[in-house]
């Protein structure tokens, strides 16, 4: 019998609520699983589908609305965690549950990872909503791999380059959130490659415009460039600690890149005096 029990509870009792109710849920899985003169479900295995289709839409929102306000640091991870569970359970509603043995198969399989999904997802993430300090406010967008204007700088090349970076980091984000890790890992690593790659074209752009205007800025600006394409090499060349939890390393990775990036528009470069600004002196 699967029941809700009181270490799974978050102390936030709409989320807490809505969570019971998804053990019913799971409990009404179990009965029919053992029901042995059931025989054809179509219907009802049907209308679990969109039982649960429609708590992943509703419950999901309100946990990241209340996340959102109180800009919980675990966002991020849980809008992505939240992604792939929505996408299971497409996959589980297009499948072919025609005949018997097709249905008691696509039962079983919703129950165990409906199990498996629901520990992990509560004990590893949803206990720890509101017990760690807030985020930046960035980081609460609906997509914090977006450019906007908070992060002009005035300089047009310099906007240019850091919107490409944004739209890499985006790229890679899309795949940790719409794919499994494993599956596309290839893919991700051309894309990292890439981000190397522009990263360090960008930053050769940018010491160049502040040499030329003098900029007084300029060591600074190149101890944190250099630092930070260190580490995105030493990322590159340590494969192995994706291994231990890919998607959750994946998640962690896209975080940092993206505070990185930020914290330093904000800091560094929206202090870049425009080359008008400079001529003007």
């Amino acid at each position: 019998m699967f029941e809700f029990t009181d270490d799974l509870l978050t102390g936030i009792s709409a989320i807490d609520d809505e969570h019971k109710w998804l053990f019913t849920l799971l409990e009404k899985i179990r009965v029919m699983l053992a029901d042995e003169y059931l025989k054809d479900r179509y219907d009802q295995i049907k209308e679990v589908f969109e039982e649960l289709a429609d708590y992943a839409d509703k419950h999901m929102a309100h946990e990241e609305a209340y996340m959102e306000k109180i800009r919980d640091p675990e966002l991020i991870s849980q809008r992505t965690q939240h992604t792939n569970f929505r996408n299971k359970i497409q996959e589980f509603m297009f499948r072919d549950i025609s005949n018997e043995e097709d249905q008691h198969k696509a039962l079983e399989e919703l129950s165990l990872y409906m199990v498996r999904w629901l520990y992990h997802h509560i004990i590893g993430s949803d206990l720890m909503i509101g017990k760690l300090p807030p985020l930046e406010e960035w980081m609460v967008l609906e997509n914090p791999c977006e450019f906007t204007d908070a992060y002009l700088t005035g300089i047009q090349l310099v906007d240019d380059e850091h919107r490409e970076l944004f739209r890499i980091i985006n790229d890679i984000n899309k795949i940790v959130r719409d794919y499994s890790v494993v599956d596309q890992y290839d893919e991700l690593q051309v894309i990292f490659a890439r981000l190397i790659d522009y990263t360090e074209e960008h930053f050769r752009d940018e010491e160049e415009y502040m040499e030329s205007i003098r900029y007084e800025g300029l060591a600074v600006e190149r101890r944190a460039h250099e630092g930070f394409v260190n580490k995105l090499k030493s990322i590159q060349s340590n494969p192995e600690k994706i291994d231990e939890d890919p998607q959750k390393y994946m998640e962690r990775l896209i975080e940092f890149l993206l505070r990185w990036l930020v914290l330093h528009i904000l800091h560094l470069d929206k202090k870049i005096p425009k080359l008008e600004d400079v001529e003007q002196q």
